[in-house]
């Protein structure tokens, strides 16, 4: 069998126990892999000074395929976020995140969606400001949000082409252009333009996101493939894992023009390291700071990770 050539970043907190299960299945499935162990997080600041070491990068740019664990990104020292980052970097415009029951006996059974969303416009950008008025330094914040007309159709066929590929009978296009005219609408507008090509093929809908939300929760099995805006995602591909049981049971792959980076989707977590569980509550969404703490999921997490 060949060997695929990878980065491999083992993260902070329990970063280097679920990179660890995470090999022992790859190795179990018989999947070849030659691991160019890169530093990030925490451990690329003891050793080399930043989170994102030049080196981490030059290794995924060579073999453009990463398995990580959840990092830190250091509070104060001016450090962006890894994960931005490292969208940014290398072009990682689909985050594509699976939602599927995988132990039964939850509140809710057969789960079986993807949700896809766009990773490096919108709100993430970072043009985020503060302004002084009188005496008050921050007495206005005002933040930007910027889509393009290339961005919002390269996502939108990734996510057509994913559901053709992958047997998948139906795209949902969620946004909030009833409100957000411009740069949600620019998104829906794409999307629409982008499902006349699979005419046939996909069957496509829209659903303005708070309808979404609700539909989700009311009656999931209706929804097949969900593609959407960066911020949207976020809270969306969030709210579906609390349908199976938490972040803890949450896959995410990064999907780009020059790499792919896989990852947990969750924090670090470091105060359960070396306890054989994993994060589930309110904060585990906080992928790249100290993460989530315990609650009653990380059973059902650590049951099927063994």
């Amino acid at each position: 069998m060949s060997r695929r050539a990878a980065t491999l970043i083992r993260g902070d907190g329990i970063g280097p126990e679920i990179t660890q299960a995470t090999l022992d299945v790859l190795s179990a499935f018989g999947a070849a892999f030659d691991w160019d162990e890169q530093l990030g997080g925490m451990a690329g600041v003891e050793h080399a000074g930043s989170p994102l070491p030049n080196a981490t990068l030059d290794s995924i740019r060579r073999t453009k395929l990463c398995l990580k664990g959840p990092l830190t990104t250091p509070v104060g020292g001016g450090y962006r976020s890894v994960n931005v980052s490292l969208r940014q970097v290398f072009e990682l415009y689909a985050n594509v995140r699976p939602t599927k029951t995988i132990v039964p006996g939850g509140r809710y059974e057969g789960i079986d969606l993807v949700i896809i969303r766009e990773n490096t416009e919108g709100l993430y950008i970072g043009m985020d400001h503060t302004f002084k008025v009188g005496d008050d330094p921050k007495a206005v914040a005002q933040t930007m949000s910027v889509m393009t007309r290339e961005g919002c159709l390269r996502v939108c066929r990734y996510a057509f082409e994913y559901a053709k590929t992958h047997g998948r009978k139906k795209v949902t296009i969620v946004h909030k252009a009833n409100i957000l005219k411009a740069t949600s609408g620019l998104f829906l507008e794409s999307g629409r333009m982008v499902a006349k090509d699979y005419d046939g093929q996909v069957a496509a809908d829209d659903k303005i996101v708070d309808n979404c939300a609700m539909q989700l929760v009311l009656k999931p099995e209706q929804l097949d493939v969900i593609v959407t805006t960066n911020l949207f995602g976020d809270i969306l591909s969030d709210l579906a894992a609390g349908l199976i049981g938490g972040l803890g049971l949450a896959p995410g792959a990064n999907i780009g023009v020059h790499a792919a980076i896989f990852e947990a989707v969750h924090g670090s977590a470091p105060d359960i390291a070396g306890q054989g569980i994993e994060p589930h509550g309110p904060d585990a969404g906080r992928r790249d700071d100290v993460g989530p703490r315990r609650g009653a999921g990380h059973r059902r997490a650590a049951a099927a990770r063994h």
